[in-house]
């Protein structure tokens, strides 16, 4: 078997405040493997969001180790962070996160410009992602111009645009009504049978069933996994 696209051992994460000690994550051990479609669920405050942001460097964890595609990063400075972020890991937010004042087009090229890529490669990555999504149409117009469905569209293109390692989705159809979610669940379905990697916050069961693998979260711990392991 290969060795694992993550890997994370006896991680914790405590929060401080007022002298008390809160533990949103103990003991966690996490592996997955690449084109894995792992769900992650639990009820509210189980620290899946806190999972999640470790994960996606956008947190670090008060100990424990984290490797990614076989480097530690659990200790790089912030822009070292930043600079894996950037070029490894997708994100689709609850709240899509565009930018108003940027074009469809624009939203999904800002990432890419990030890391100095010419702007013919942006511009074939950015039409390339629009395609898979089926947003090529809307390319000119502004997010407020789209529905809520159309928008997260937009933001799984931006995510997938600069070929990550993984994507990492919070609660994707938190803000869709039910046959937009079904919609983006469906374009994910469709992102992983096409080799992504994908690592998704819900709290809809039905949702959660479609990933390969289910880690169960409660009070910041592990306490159930079904589905198996990408070989």
């Amino acid at each position: 078997m290969s060795d694992p696209l993550i890997a994370m051992q006896d991680m914790e994460k405590v929060f401080l405040t007022d002298e008390v000690e809160t533990h949103a994550l103990s003991n966690i051990h996490l592996e997955v493997r690449r084109n894995e479609w792992v769900s992650i669920v639990g009820p509210s405050g189980s620290g899946k969001t806190t999972l999640l942001a470790i994960l996606g460097l956008l947190d670090t964890a008060t100990s424990g180790q984290y490797v990614l595609d076989g480097k530690p990063v659990q200790h790089l400075s912030p822009s070292d962070r930043a600079h894996v972020r950037n070029r490894h890991i997708g994100f689709i937010f609850q709240s899509f996160n565009l930018i108003g004042d940027l074009t469809v087009f624009e939203n999904v090229e800002l990432p890419l410009t990030y890391r100095g890529m010419p702007p013919q490669e942006r511009r074939r990555r950015v039409e390339e992602a629009l395609n898979r999504v089926g947003m090529s149409h809307r390319a000119r117009h502004m997010p407020g111009q789209l529905s809520g469905g159309q928008q997260q569209r937009v933001a799984v293109a931006r995510a997938v645009a600069g070929d990550p390692l993984i994507l990492l989705a919070d609660e994707p159809t938190g803000n869709l009504d039910s046959k937009n979610g079904l919609g983006v669940m469906k374009l994910l379905s469709e992102l992983h049978q096409g080799g992504s990697t994908l690592i998704m916050v819900t709290h809809d069961p039905t949702y959660a069933r479609l990933a390969t693998r289910t880690v169960s979260l409660f009070d910041g711990r592990i306490v159930e996994e079904t589905g198996t392991s990408a070989a």
